[in-house]
């Protein structure tokens, strides 16, 4: 049976030159094989350390023990900061605080029921636009999971002028910012220049003008009373508990800027991995389809209920494929992690990419195999050692979302398509700004 892809591993040991220049080029492919042993490993520059936790006892500490000990690293918002801005993505202590407590209420439970019918309605017409032959899916996932977005953020679906050009738009800035810019490498003052391209810098003017007007909008209908009750309405009328204070447009726009790189971008890259596995595994596809049969035309959200394989195809494929392969965070203070000190600055290196297929802790970690977590040994690694959209206070506010989201729109695609692999093009995997196939996933739809 072949194996899901996995990307090449770098030699054992190579120059900071050279290893840097394959952490740009894609940070998965410039790893060495031992991290996907290792519980700890180290790695040096001339101006700071880093230290790569593999251990889940590690992990919790920093993300759920003491998650304020460590901060987000600014050094990966150099490379983002052009389009982010201020966002919940990339701020730390209070900053972060406030904006959580303002974002966090459009996320519970009862709303997703509320948006349920919109990521039902993007899903139907992500199926509409397929035909049979061979397609390169990202393209169609990445098309699918705009549309759920501007369908449950703003109300419109992706046909609308503005959301076609902020989708568009979000393409060209994925295909032009690196992960890690040279500011990441080498700390730099605030008034030096950050050498972010041309093209790059371009994008995100051109993204936030578009994300600016659509903001602008809404504060007017909210105004006149005339809003549709959707997600930006919702954060946009939510004020801080402690501080009474909302999202101006220009904090909104930083907002819905993470809220669609996140939830477009994991989303998109999720679901086309996904649907590969699918077409590479017939038995699970069909298992999948059976399940999506008895979905029914119209499916409610208690539906959801019946998709509990398609839920767990989905799981694996984030296992298999995280979409933020890499979280880094900063030591505020002097640690001691495995007998090893951790001087205060230190970068604090967390791989999902690594963690979800160490050696040590699960089962054959390179295996396709959703029924894993059925079993105790997978329910444990699923507690201990499965983060895909990160864990503790900065867990991802979108989890719940996206955990509805990606088994819907699988199931509504699965109804209407059997899937299969284009011999000759096996998708490589690459991290960008999120892991995705060095040239596209391709694969042949034939209509059920």
């Amino acid at each position: 049976m072949t194996p899901p892809p996995n990307p090449a591993s770098r030699p054992e040991r190579v120059g900071l030159l050279r290893y840097l220049r394959l952490f740009r080029r894609d940070i998965l492919s410039a790893q060495p094989a031992k991290l996907y042993r290792a519980k700890m490993a180290e790695f040096r520059t001339p101006f700071f350390r880093s230290y790569l936790i593999n251990q889940p006892d590690l992990v919790d500490l920093v993300l759920k023990e003491r998650p304020m000990d460590f901060p987000k690293s600014g050094r990966v918002g150099e490379g983002l900061r052009p389009l982010l801005g201020e966002s919940v993505f990339l701020t730390n202590g209070a900053d972060w605080q406030r904006q959580r407590r303002i974002i966090d209420p459009a996320f519970e439970g009862g709303r997703l029921r509320d948006t349920f019918p919109a990521m039902v309605a993007a899903g139907k017409a992500a199926s509409a636009r397929l035909s049979e032959g061979v397609t390169e899916i990202e393209a169609q996932t990445s098309h699918a999971a705009a549309d759920v977005i501007f369908r449950t953020l703003f109300s419109i679906p992706i046909e609308h002028e503005v959301a076609a050009q902020v989708f568009t738009g979000f393409r060209d800035y994925q295909r032009s910012q690196p992960v890690l810019n040279l500011a990441a490498f080498v700390p730099l003052p605030g008034w030096m220049p950050r050498f972010h391209r041309a093209r790059t810098k371009a994008s995100a003017r051109a993204i936030r003008a578009l994300i600016t007007r659509l903001t602008a909008d809404r504060a007017a209908a909210i105004a006149a009373g005339t809003a549709p009750d959707d997600l930006a309405t919702k954060i946009m009328t939510t004020a801080d508990p402690e501080t009474g204070r909302r999202f101006g447009t220009g904090e909104m726009v930083d907002q819905v800027a993470i809220f669609f790189l996140a939830g477009h971008e994991t989303s998109a890259s999720a679901l086309a991995w996904a649907l590969y596995l699918l077409a590479l595994y017939p038995d699970a596809q069909e298992r999948v389809a059976a399940e999506a049969a008895a979905f029914g035309e119209n499916p409610a959200f208690s539906d959801m209920s019946k998709l509990t394989f398609t839920r767990d195809v989905f799981r694996e494929a984030l296992r298999l494929y995280p979409p933020v392969p890499m979280m880094v965070r900063q030591a505020t203070r002097g640690e001691r992690f495995r007998n090893r000190d951790v001087a205060p600055g230190s970068q604090i290196v967390i791989s999902p990419w690594h963690l979800h297929r160490h050696a040590l802790l699960w089962d054959q970690p390179d295996t396709f195999d959703p029924d894993r977590y059925g079993t105790e040994a997978g329910r444990a690694c699923l507690r201990a050692a499965y983060i895909p959209f990160s864990t503790g206070p900065r867990v991802c506010p979108g989890a719940g979302f996206a955990m509805v989201e990606g088994p819907l729109l699988l199931a509504l695609l699965l109804k209407d398509w059997r899937l299969e692999p284009v011999q000759g093009r096996a998708p490589v995997p690459v991290a960008h700004l999120t892991v995705r196939a060095k040239d596209g996933i391709w694969l042949r739809l034939h209509r059920r």
